[in-house]
C-alpha cells in the first residue's frame, strides 16, 4: 500500500511539472503563446506585449515587457522611451486537472485496495497566464525625470531575460 501511495505522489508531481507553461523571452511563436510581440504604430511609437508562462508573476511579466521596449528603442536609434498607455491581462488556469484517490478495506482474512485517477481537482495547466501591453513613444537624449520615462540603456543593463 505504501508503494502505491508513493507512486501516486510521484505521478502527480511529474504531471504538474510537465504541464506548466514556462516563460520564454523570445518572439511569440503563435497567437496566445508565451513571449513578446510588437506593432510599429509610427517611426517612434510601438505597442509592445509580453505574455508570460504559468511560472511568471506580475513583476516578471512587467520587467520583460520593459526589456523588450528598451531593446526596440535602442535598435531604432533612440535613447529612452515613455509609456503612454498600459494594460494587463490575466487568463485563469486552463486545461485538464488531476484528482487522485485511493482506499483499502479488510474483511477478515481478505482485503482489498484501490487507486484511481480522475479529472477535476489540481489544474495541470499551471497558474494563471499574465500579459502586459504598453504603448511607447521613443526619444533621443537624456530621459526626463518623469514616472513613465525609462532610459533604454539602463533597462537593458538591469533586467535580464
Amino acid at each position: 500500500m505504501r508503494m502505491k501511495r508513493r507512486l501516486a505522489i510521484v505521478i502527480g508531481c511529474l504531471s504538474l511539472a510537465a504541464c506548466a507553461t514556462p516563460t520564454v523571452f523570445a518572439p511569440m511563436s503563435r497567437a496566445g503563446g508565451t513571449g513578446y510581440s510588437e506593432t510599429r504604430i509610427q517611426d517612434d511609437r510601438y505597442r509592445v506585449t509580453f505574455r508570460g508562462g504559468s511560472d511568471a508573476d506580475r513583476n516578471r511579466v512587467e520587467d520583460l515587457t520593459l526589456l523588450r521596449a528598451a531593446q526596440l528603442t535602442l535598435a531604432a536609434g533612440y535613447d529612452w522611451f515613455s509609456i503612454v498607455s498600459r494594460y494587463g491581462d490575466v487568463q485563469p488556469p486552463r486545461g485538464p486537472a488531476l484528482s487522485v484517490g485511493g482506499g483499502s478495506a479488510s474483511y477478515g482474512r481478505h482485503g482489498g485496495s484501490s487507486f484511481g485517477l480522475g479529472v477535476g481537482g489540481i489544474p495541470l495547466g499551471g497558474g494563471p497566464i499574465l500579459a502586459e501591453t504598453i504603448e511607447i513613444v521613443m526619444s533621443k537624449g537624456v530621459a526626463p525625470r518623469a514616472p513613465n520615462a525609462y532610459d533604454a540603456h539602463g533597462i537593458v543593463s538591469s533586467i535580464r531575460p
